[in-house]
């Protein structure tokens, strides 16, 4: 383990399961003998309002809080959000983006467009963008709430940590009777 600290940051609305993938993916970080700092701004959350985890991990973190221009990864888990949190991103920070749209009152309503082409004109300031649609993964195994984990599972390609670990976070942070979908929908977005 080096010293360096990773930092992602999670954001999308209330209801998409952010809270829940930030909890798996911390509990699976710290079996793997990270130490493991996380914050959480739920907002207006249960109203459909905007929500984002900080998490960084590494052999000693200081701070759960990631720093301006400083996120390695960021994970948008509704198509738009990730512009919200432009300033975070880092000189060499990628992109996990669900294409999954969430429409704002405005939009809804005809007063704003949707903003698709700010939305592709921003991604080219990441080095790497894996754009994908996790709610029609988590509605093929059978359960839409599962999507977050779905997120999860893909952003568990780029690390280095076991497949043990992560099998383990999810078994404590969802019911028994839950366990096996929430785990289908990790492996599907791990591929």
């Amino acid at each position: 383990m080096n010293d360096k600290v990773t930092s992602f940051l999670m954001a999308g609305v209330g209801g998409q399961g952010i809270v829940l993938a930030s909890n798996v993916f911390c509990i699976a970080a710290v079996n793997a003998g990270y130490d493991v700092k996380k914050s959480e701004i739920h907002g207006m959350a249960q109203r459909g309002g905007s929500v984002v985890s900080h998490i960084r991990f590494g052999k000693k973190v200081w701070s759960p809080v990631i720093p301006q221009a400083g996120a390695d990864f960021i994970l948008s888990f509704e198509r738009m959000e990730y512009l919200r949190y432009i300033s975070f991103i880092g000189d060499k920070c990628a992109l996990i983006l669900n294409s999954k749209r969430i429409l704002p009152p405005g939009t809804t309503m005809g007063t704003e467009a949707y903003p698709d082409e700010l939305i592709d004109r921003e991604k080219a300031r990441f080095t790497e963008v894996c754009e994908f649609d996790a709610d029609a993964a988590a509605q093929n195994i059978g359960n839409i709430k599962t999507a977050g984990l779905v997120m999860l599972g893909k952003l568990a390609g780029y690390l280095n940590i076991d497949e043990k670990h992560w099998v383990e976070a999810v078994k404590s942070c969802v019911p028994e009777k839950l366990l096996n979908i929430n785990l289908n929908a990790f492996k599907a977005g791990r591929g």
